[in-house]
């Protein structure tokens, strides 16, 4: 780029969907060196290297994708090569991603200032979009590392799986010593998690100038119930698919997780926790009754476009297996409402690829209790987000809130989450009038397969900049990996 000229790209002919107004404002985009340097109407093309006309698109921020999982069913430098690619072709700049030791990811155990060396090492210029990593303390170690994991590693969201002490990753499971790798002595249990948010509290503390940026995520669901309600569910043998695994893990027991977690956030008091995935009306509930008890706890609620768009209904069956599990109808359009009352922070993808050869198995492909857990989606939030939220009356300023900017600040990416002056200048073009048909062979990612296939949406994700370098582009993924590791607060 040219050092005499005062942008490097100009982009014109946008309507830019700003989330902290209300409306569609009109003005030019100047970037320079990353960033943007100047949003005014009619900047001289002259004074760019490059001109871009946007072609009358809306102009979102890059989306932050809170809640992603790369690594976790294939190996990680791999992963985060294609998927990645899913991400850019989704709108997607900033994937913030969980990882764990233990099973699955990269299935090793021991501290985490040797375990993130090899994940760093994997990442490095492997990822199309930017990148930041959530961790989860599993033991003892991991919760005296967590100052050094704020300070050194740059990590300020951690995480808890709350039924991984007696349950697996896809169903029931008899040993979680051996999938989680840690010691006999440790247990990962109701104990754990409280001890867990006392050492992120303690590191609260540590670092008053990150007290709002260091948080607490929690998958609310409860091993017991889920272990009591699958084994009625096959015992009886009425249901199958979708259907029969939301029963086996019903919504009651998000809820009682829910306030589980609350009351030891306030016992602890740790100030700063995020309900994960909420996918019924119990656990909104739940998690709306706790918002009342503990005012004083700055929970967010979070929602995926998984259970936005599917129910159990789902024609793709198994292949929308996830945890939470994909629920009935009702309980999506009340997520919708919840949406639409500003009851839900952000929506994410929960994006993990699991290819069509280990998503179902091969002999009994119909069996739900043979298959695993997850899917990929990234590449259809912001599209699928517009499309159905645009006939429910949700303004294109809200999903961009939900989407960039309460995502971004939640996780202390403070140069993300908004078109504005002296940010990162990503920026997502989304044609409002494309209309079309998921179909998982035009994805970019490796999955093979999507539970989304056939859904018909009214909106696409044309063209994806990060830091003002088009890594998007009529319909294809362009150049080499230039995402970089978002070291938070960022």
């Amino acid at each position: 780029m040219s050092e005499n000229k005062t942008f490097d790209l100009i982009i014109k002919n946008v309507q830019v969907i700003k989330p902290t107004e209300n409306g569609v404002s009109h003005f030019d985009i100047g970037i320079k060196d990353g960033v943007f340097k100047r949003l005014a109407e009619n900047l001289d093309p002259d004074d760019a290297d490059e001109v871009y006309d946007g072609g009358n698109k809306l102009a979102f921020p890059g989306l932050v994708d809170a809640h992603m999982h790369t690594g976790i069913y294939n190996p990680l430098d791999e992963d985060a090569i294609i998927e990645s690619k899913a991400a850019a072709m989704g709108g997607v700049t900033s994937s913030l991603n969980y990882m764990r030791t233990g099973g699955y990811y990269l299935n090793k155990g021991g501290p985490y200032a040797d375990f993130m060396s090899d994940v760093f090492k994997l990442s490095e210029n492997n990822f199309f979009v930017d990148y930041a990593y959530h961790l989860a303390p599993m033991d003892q170690t991991h919760i005296s590392e967590i100052p050094k994991l704020i300070d050194e590693f740059g990590v300020t969201s951690f995480k808890i799986f709350m039924f991984y002490g007696g349950h697996g990753l896809h169903g029931a499971s008899s040993s979680q010593h051996e999938f989680l790798m840690i010691q006999e002595d440790e247990k990962y249990d109701i104990a754990h998690f409280e001890f867990v948010m006392r050492g992120i509290q303690k590191a609260i503390t540590m670092f008053p100038d990150k007290q709002e940026e260091i948080s607490l995520s929690l998958h609310c669901e409860t091993a017991e119930i889920m272990a009591a309600y699958t084994k009625i569910v096959q015992e009886e043998n009425q249901l199958s698919g979708l259907k029969a695994y939301s029963a086996s893990r019903p919504p009651h027991s998000e809820g009682l997780a829910i306030f589980i977690a609350s009351y030891l956030a306030n016992e602890t008091e740790l100030p700063n926790i995020n309900l994960l995935h909420l996918s019924s009306r119990k656990a909104v509930e739940a998690a709306m009754q706790m918002q009342t008890v503990f005012p004083h706890i700055n929970f967010r609620r979070e929602v995926t476009i998984g259970h936005l768009i599917l129910d159990v209904d789902a024609s793709t069956g198994n292949f929308a297996k996830v945890n939470p599990p994909i629920r009935p109808r009702e309980d999506v359009e009340y997520l919708w409402d919840s949406v639409l009352n500003g009851n839900i922070d952000w929506i994410c993808s929960d994006h993990a690829c699991c290819k069509h050869e280990d998503k179902v198995d091969a002999d009994d492909a119909e069996n739900v209790w043979l298959a695993k857990s997850g899917f990929g989606g990234t590449e259809y939030l912001l599209s699928a987000l517009v499309s159905e939220g645009s006939k429910r009356g949700l303004s294109l300023n809200k999903m961009a809130e939900l989407t960039s900017l309460n995502p971004a600040r939640r996780y202390g990416l403070r140069s993300k989450g908004d078109i504005a002056e002296g940010l990162d200048a990503d920026v997502v073009l989304v044609d409002p009038h494309d209309t079309w048909t998921v179909k998982a062979e035009d994805s970019e990612s490796g999955q093979g397969y999507t539970p989304f296939e056939g859904q018909e949406l009214s909106a696409r994700v044309t063209t994806t900049f990060l830091r003002g370098k088009r890594i998007y582009d009529n319909q294809q993924v362009i150049g080499k990996p230039s995402g970089k590791y978002l070291k938070r607060p960022y």
